[in-house]
């Protein structure tokens, strides 16, 4: 049901609400994957990557915002259920319990290059589908880049 009629083609609306479905997905997986290793970070740089992970859980939470409310602008109902985030995510699972402080900022490296490869992906498949779409998808991956830079530094 559509309650909100997108002035997309058919075929343009469905490659661009996949992909923002996916970005929605991957970008709240993202916040929860940064916030439980914000929780249980350990070691002698805790205080630095605590705060850091604080950083990403803010941009991704502010982006999932952004790409659900794209959604809902084009007519496509977004969803951010736990189960839909779970099944679809492309961010592997996250170990529980306490994180030495290196492994925290491989963690967040491997999971900010997992949502970074696949929102390029999504620039490429909305360039013509919606360039509205793709101009959000190309900010969102300049802002995951830098902190995929940032925490890259930190491990060197």
């Amino acid at each position: 049901m559509y309650v909100v009629k997108s002035p997309l083609p058919d075929a343009d609306l469905k490659t661009v609400s996949e992909a923002l479905q996916g970005a929605l997905v991957d970008l709240l997986d993202l916040s929860l994957v940064a916030k439980q290793v914000h929780w249980n970070v350990v070691g002698p740089r805790f205080r630095s990557v605590h705060l850091q992970l604080d950083e990403v859980v803010d941009v991704a939470r502010g982006h999932s915002d952004t790409v659900a409310e794209r959604a809902s602008a084009l007519g496509v109902s977004p969803d951010g259920r736990a189960a839909t985030v779970a099944a679809g995510s492309g961010i592997g699972a996250v170990a529980g319990g306490w994180v030495k402080d290196s492994d925290a900022v491989g963690t967040l490296v491997a999971a900010l290059g997992a949502v970074i490869t696949r929102m390029r992906e999504r620039v490429s498949a909305t360039a013509d589908a919606d360039p509205v779409s793709q101009d959000l998808f190309i900010g969102i991956t300049a802002d995951l880049e830098k902190h995929h830079w940032m925490f890259q530094a930190e491990s060197a």
